[in-house]
């Protein structure tokens, strides 16, 4: 199995999004954390089944999962998650580091 390296800002992108879900449900966030979980598995696997978005970062691509969008970086042993964000904000260069 490829690796999955998490970024901080992807660390604590995880982070708040199941803090938000879970002040409703806690078994919901649960679950959305496990079927991203899930997609991260598939993508260290199969890195180029994302959408490159070179405009934002090089090499950058995208895949969604629900409403939310991993952003990675695809690597020889997998891939490094660098944002997870939601698909219904405005995404530009600005919300990557360099």
């Amino acid at each position: 199995m490829a690796d999955v390296v998490r970024r901080p800002l992807a660390r604590q992108d995880l982070l708040d999004l199941w803090d938000y879900i879970a002040d409703r449900d806690e078994t919901a966030a649960d679950g959305v954390l496990d079927r991203i979980e899930a997609v991260l598995a598939m993508l260290a696997d199969n890195p180029e089944a994302g959408r490159l978005r070179a405009e934002l970062f090089e090499n950058l691509r995208s895949f969604p999962v629900g409403s939310f969008v991993l952003f990675y970086v695809p690597k020889q042993s997998g891939i490094e998650l660098v944002r997870v964000l939601s698909g219904y904000r405005d995404i530009g260069r600005d919300d990557f580091e360099t």
